[in-house]
């Protein structure tokens, strides 16, 4: 769910802060439109693998839920490669296809890192998985309004992001390895985490992506929604289960 966040000081030569205004308007235009098919995509994926009348809730999504119960850690290490290669994919220079490909591989690689938990929510929680979905549609449009009407760049929070989401890894590694569950305090730790990727992401749009880059930097900003996403249904099923 973490996508390390790349380094940038200032406007480099080429970047759509350097392009003039059509060409800005067209690349971020063009970000937010791939955003939105990622999404789509991302909830019609989630949306076939959940229906428990459909062929792929016995076939596909029980038995990888069963595994993924027993062996968390190959899965963790498996979402981390695949994002791994489907960052470098989209960030491709050669190839429009390859770009895509990464694309797509992340949504589906995010589809089933979080299809445990949504199995959980809809199942146990009913109606907790469109509120957590309002709740982080709300959280990143007031954060990207901000970046937008600011024009600030956040690229100042790099080391503090890179720092805060290994930090977070390692507690997570160990709560898996010692057996403790992790709190509502660390929930929140990562929901205010995942803002500050959308910060971070939304700023590099505006400064720092190349005009060419918007399936890159589409998939940054579907990297921190989804981080936020996931925690923030996860806090709202604890609040419903209180």
């Amino acid at each position: 769910m973490f996508q390390q966040a790349q380094q940038h000081v200032r406007p480099i030569r080429g970047a759509v802060a350097t392009a003039g205004v059509s060409e800005r308007v067209t690349f971020i235009r063009k970000t937010y439109a791939h955003l939105v098919g990622a999404i789509l995509a991302f909830v019609a994926l989630e949306y076939a693998l959940l229906d428990t009348t459909g062929p792929l809730f016995e076939t596909v999504t029980i038995p990888f839920v069963n595994a993924v119960t027993a062996n968390w850690w190959m899965m963790l290490v498996m979402f981390m490669g695949a994002g791994w290669i489907a960052n470098k994919w989209a960030h491709s220079n050669t190839s429009r296809g390859i770009q895509y490909l990464g694309l797509a591989l992340y949504i589906v690689a995010e589809a089933f890192v979080m299809l445990p938990l949504l199995a959980m929510a809809s199942l146990y929680h009913e109606g907790v998985i469109a509120d957590a979905g309002i709740l982080t549609l709300f959280l990143f449009t007031g954060l990207t309004v901000t970046v937008f009407m600011t024009k600030k760049d956040f690229s100042f929070m790099r080391g503090m992001l890179v720092t805060a989401a290994f930090g977070a890894m390692g507690v997570i590694a160990a709560s898996m390895l010692f057996g403790f569950t992790l709190g509502t305090l660390f929930t929140g730790f990562m929901i205010m985490l995942a803002s500050g990727y959308v910060l971070y992401y939304t700023s590099a749009v505006l400064h720092h992506y190349r005009p060419t880059q918007y399936v890159a930097a589409s998939l940054a900003l579907f990297s921190a929604i989804a981080l936020m996403f996931y925690y923030i249904l996860m806090f709202v099923m604890r609040l419903t289960s209180d």
